[in-house]
């Protein structure tokens, strides 16, 4: 009788060796016993571990938008699996959701005493971040393909993306959370290659006019600024990250719970386990924020612009608070006077905005603008006549720019910010892109 697998539902309890070993004593003391009797024997001495199961109807989630109009109903459905596990405890959908692997972009859910790597995603604490100059306008119009031009030497995307050995550098190499386990040790080497660069597909660096609408920090409403504005995030290193604890999550999840579907899966945030993946999670954030820095510091000293301003956020992470643990998977904190980024598409604006701390919608907000439809389907409608038309009509110079990733591809910007607008966050400014350079085809998955 092969006790150990007759005793999966027991694997998470910290006794389970012993419980392990008293079975096959047990068992060997017994040898015309069968496994049922086996089973009443353990569950007599060491207490019932009843499975895990999905359940019948969802924990609660609020909406911000209306299914089919604003929102896919396919990310509904998606959400509402998501609300069945067990460890749910509530979420929210942004009004940019759609559908997304496991979880939608633009889902947000608390679980209890469980992270989900497959709900953070596979672009760990994808980014955005904003830098504000002291170049003026009209001097940056007259000069903008130069600007644009060092720009552009000043970034790399898409797989592969890097720089020489020793032209980027960065004290969060030198972190000791690269040293934790064997995974993270390896990843260190890919993680130095492409420190400072950025992802492929709907990633970017734009060049933009910023116009407050509302004062904030040093600046006042009618002022117009020109910015720098990026979208990445941990790269390869995160990606591999991800990819290692969705399997070691789904491994866990089987020891304990049954009909979970595939993606689905968590890990306990008691356990090692949990929180090895917390501590992983974590370094790649402080990674993704140091490649933001870079591309950055790079153009402003390429560039001799001055630095105002610099903000950022992130997505695609998990948040340990009262509440629960915060997964937000293309959501962005929007908690009371949180200053927030909210990009739109490459051929629209953008948003800086202030969170109104919405009980809600978790202190959440959208992270851009959100899909309609699949890459795929957005490469068969995209018409490129109506997008060369549309960004010669707003003057944007672009690069690198794939069918998927064009204005034609994302939902009107407009219609996200405005169900967002004194519900979940206010705006201080409008950004208007003036170059656009995207990473093209391939993408660390957002």
């Amino acid at each position: 009788m092969k006790t150990h697998k007759l005793l999966d539902s027991y694997r998470h309890r910290a006794d389970f060796p012993e419980i392990a070993q008293a079975a096959a004593r047990w068992a060997k003391a017994n040898p015309r016993a069968t496994p049922a009797e086996l089973l009443a024997w353990v569950e007599a001495n060491y207490g019932g571990e009843p499975w895990l199961t999905i359940a019948e109807t969802p924990a609660p989630f609020a909406i911000f938008g209306r299914p089919g109009e604003h929102i896919p109903y396919s990310a509904v459905e998606q959400m509402q699996t998501v609300m069945r596990l067990p460890v749910a405890k509530r979420g929210a959908l942004m009004p940019d959701a759609h559908l997304g692997y496991a979880m939608p972009i633009g889902g947000v859910v608390s679980l209890e005493e469980a992270i989900s790597p497959s709900f953070v995603g596979y672009d760990i604490s994808c980014m955005m971040q904003l830098s504000l100059f002291d170049l003026p306008p009209a001097e940056f119009m007259k000069h903008r393909r130069k600007f644009a031009a060092v720009l552009r030497s000043q970034t790399s995307f898409g797989l592969g993306a890097g720089f020489k050995p020793g032209e980027r550098q960065h004290a969060v190499m030198d972190d000791p959370r690269w040293q934790d386990t064997k995974l993270l040790k390896t990843l260190k080497a890919t993680a130095a290659q492409q420190l400072g660069s950025s992802g492929g597909g709907n990633h970017f660096a734009d060049l933009v006019l910023v116009d407050f609408v509302r004062d904030h920090d040093i600046f006042r409403a009618g002022d117009q600024v020109v910015g720098l504005l990026t979208h990445s995030g941990s790269r390869g290193a995160g990606h591999k990250t991800a990819t290692h604890y969705v399997e070691l999550a789904a491994q866990y999840t089987r020891q304990i719970a049954r009909q979970i579907p595939s993606g689905y899966e968590w890990l306990a945030l008691d356990a090692e386990l949990g929180q090895e993946y917390l501590s992983a999670m974590q370094l790649m954030g402080a990674y993704a924020r140091a490649n933001h820095d870079l591309i950055h510091d790079h153009f402003v000293a390429a560039a001799g612009v001055g630095q105002r301003y610099r903000v950022w956020n992130r997505h695609n992470y998990a948040w340990v608070e009262e509440e629960g643990v915060i997964h937000r998977k293309g959501a962005t904190p929007a908690g009371l006077g949180t200053i927030g980024l909210i990009p739109g598409s490459s051929g629209t604006a953008s948003y800086l905005v202030r969170g109104l701390g919405n009980p809600d919608s978790l202190n959440s907000s959208s992270h851009g603008a959100g899909r309609w439809f699949s890459r795929m389907e957005a490469r068969r409608r995209h018409d490129e006549e109506v997008f060369l038309t549309h960004m010669k009509a707003l003057d944007i110079l672009h690069f690198g720019l794939e069918p998927d990733e064009t204005f034609l591809a994302y939902k009107d910007i407009e219609m996200v910010i405005g169900l967002q607008e004194g519900i979940l966050v206010e705006v201080i400014a409008r950004m208007t892109p003036k170059v656009v350079i995207m990473g093209g085809k391939s993408d660390d998955g957002d």
